[in-house]
C-alpha cells in the first residue's frame, strides 16, 4: 500500500526537499504552496513523479484555501500531515518598532494556520496507517532556549504554535495519532542564509528519520533534527 503525505509550504527550501524525498521514496505527495504557477522546481518534481506528486494552491491563513484542499484530498487516508509553511515576519522585531498588523499576520500563518489545517484533515489522518502529524517550529519559540531576546514576533508565533501542538498531542493521543513538533536546525535556505550549517537534503533526511522512528510514546515532544529533545 502506498503511503500518503500532505506537506504545506513546498515551493522552496525544506518543503521542496520534503516533497522531493518522499516522492523518491514512492509516497503519494499532496504538495501545497501559495503560488503553484511560479513554483517551477516543485512543478518539475511533480512532472517527473508519474502522478505521485500533485501541486495545490494553499495560503494557510486563507480559510477558503484550506477548505478547497480538504475537498481535493476527499476521503484519502493521510499517513503523515506535515505543517511546514511559515514566515519570519518583518525584519524589525525589536521593542519600539513592533507592527501590530505584521504581528497578527505572522500569527495567522505560523500559529493558527497549522491548527486549522489539522482540523480540516484530521479525519484523513485518523484513517491513515501511520497516523502522524508534524509541525515545523523553531528553537526560537522555546522559553528555556531564549538567551538573546528580540525577535518578538517570530518567537511568540512559534511559542504559540508549540503550545497548540502540545494540546493537539494530548487531545489526539486517545485516537492513536502521534503529534510531533520539529526544529530543523540552521539550514541553508532563504531564511537560514548561505552560512548555515546543513543543507536542505541533510535536514530532511534527519527529519524523515525522526518521523520513521517515532511512536505514540513520543507524541507531544519537541525534537531538533539531530533527534535531541528541545526544552519548552
Amino acid at each position: 500500500m502506498t503511503d500518503t503525505i500532505v506537506i504545506t509550504g513546498c515551493s522552496r527550501g525544506i518543503g521542496l526537499e520534503l516533497a522531493h524525498q518522499y516522492e523518491r521514496a514512492g509516497w503519494r505527495v499532496y504538495a501545497t504552496c501559495r503560488q503553484p504557477e511560479t513554483a517551477y522546481e516543485l512543478n518539475d518534481v511533480a512532472r517527473g513523479s508519474g502522478g505521485r506528486v500533485t501541486v495545490h494552491p494553499l495560503d494557510v491563513a486563507n480559510a477558503a484555501h484550506v477548505a478547497a484542499l480538504a475537498e481535493v484530498v476527499g476521503s484519502t487516508p493521510i499517513d503523515v500531515l506535515f505543517n511546514n509553511a511559515g514566515v519570519y515576519g518583518p525584519d524589525d522585531q525589536e521593542l519600539g518598532a513592533l507592527d501590530v498588523e505584521e504581528w497578527l499576520h505572522t500569527f495567522r500563518i505560523n500559529a493558527i494556520g497549522p491548527i486549522k489545517i489539522i482540523e480540516a484533515l484530521l479525519g484523513n489522518v485518523a484513517r491513515g496507517r501511520r497516523k502522524m502529524i508534524a509541525s515545523m517550529t523553531s528553537k526560537m519559540g522555546s522559553m528555556a532556549d531564549n538567551g538573546s531576546g528580540g525577535s518578538y514576533i517570530y518567537r511568540s508565533s512559534k511559542a504559540a504554535l508549540n503550545a497548540g501542538m502540545k494540546s493537539v498531542a494530548v487531545d489526539l493521543r486517545p485516537r492513536g495519532i502521534t503529534v510531533l513538533t520539529l526544529h530543523p536546525g540552521w539550514v541553508k535556505t532563504e531564511m537560514g542564509g548561505p552560512g548555515a550549517l546543513i543543507t536542505t537534503a541533510e535536514c530532511v533526511t534527519r527529519l524523515r528519520g525522526i518521523l520513521d522512528r517515532a511512536t505514540l510514546s513520543d507524541s507531544g515532544k519537541f525534537f531538533q533534527s539531530d533527534g535531541a529533545e528541545v526544552p519548552w
